[in-house]
C-alpha cells in the first residue's frame, strides 16, 4: 500500500479575521450533473438505488456494474478532465466575494491532491483565487489545525454529514452549514443532525455564514 501524502497547508494563511471553510464538489462547483453527462460520454449510466457510486454505474453496453477500481478510474478521469466540465454554482462567487471582505476564505476539497493543478486553475479563472487545501483525510482535524486556538469565528460548509460531523466532533464553536443541492444522489444521501441547518443554495446560506462572521 502506497504511503498517505502528506497534507501541506504551509500555502494557507490566514489574518485576524473569521475564516469561512467550503467543500468544492457541489458547493462551489457542480459535481454530479455533469459527472452524469460524462459518465454517459464514457459509455455508463447511474442507476439511484442507493447512496454510492459503486455498484450503481452500469456498462449501457451489457448492463453490468462496473466493479470500484473502474468506478475509481472514472471518478480521475473527471477530475482530470474537470477543467471541461465543472462549473460554479449560482452566486457562490459573489456570495464568497462578500465574505472576503470580512474574514478569511479557504477551499477544503475531498480530492487526491494529484488534481490540486487542475481544479486550481479552474476556481482561478472563476475569480475564486482563495486557497485550496484537497486531502481525503477526515475534515475535523484538517478544520481544527487551520483554525487553531483562536477565539474567532469560524463556519464550514459541505454538502455531506460526514464531513460536517467530523467538524463538529473537533472544531465544537464551528457554524455548520449542509448545503446540498437538490440531485438524486443527494436525496439519498445520510442526513445531518438535526441542529445543524440544511440549505439548497447560496442565497439561503449566506445570511446565516454572515451573522455568524459578524459576531
Amino acid at each position: 500500500m502506497d504511503a498517505p501524502i502528506e497534507l501541506d497547508m504551509s500555502h494557507v494563511r490566514l489574518g485576524d479575521r473569521p475564516l469561512v471553510v467550503c467543500d468544492v464538489d457541489d458547493v462551489v462547483l457542480h459535481f454530479f450533473a455533469p459527472f452524469l453527462v460524462f459518465l454517459d460520454g464514457e459509455g455508463h449510466e447511474f442507476l439511484p438505488r442507493s447512496f454510492r457510486l459503486t455498484g450503481n454505474i452500469i456498462s449501457k453496453a451489457n448492463g453490468t456494474a462496473l466493479e470500484e477500481k473502474d468506478v475509481h478510474r472514472l471518478i480521475e478521469a473527471f477530475f482530470e478532465a474537470q477543467e471541461q466540465w465543472q462549473t460554479p454554482l449560482d452566486r457562490v462567487v459573489d456570495a464568497l466575494g462578500d465574505f472576503s471582505r470580512d474574514a478569511d476564505v479557504v477551499f477544503l476539497t475531498a480530492m487526491s491532491p494529484q488534481f490540486w493543478a487542475q481544479r486550481r486553475r479552474l476556481l482561478d479563472r472563476l475569480g475564486l483565487a482563495y486557497p485550496l487545501i484537497a486531502s481525503l483525510q477526515p475534515k475535523g482535524p484538517i478544520v481544527q489545525t487551520l483554525h487553531d486556538a483562536r477565539s474567532l469565528p469560524v463556519a464550514f460548509v459541505d454538502d455531506m454529514a460526514h464531513n460536517l460531523h467530523s467538524v463538529r466532533d473537533h472544531v465544537p464553536s464551528c457554524l455548520l452549514i449542509n448545503l446540498r443541492p437538490d440531485s438524486i444522489v443527494h436525496r439519498m444521501a445520510p442526513t445531518v443532525a438535526a441542529d445543524i441547518p440544511q440549505t439548497n443554495d447560496w442565497a439561503e446560506a449566506a445570511p446565516l455564514i454572515h451573522a455568524h462572521i459578524a459576531r
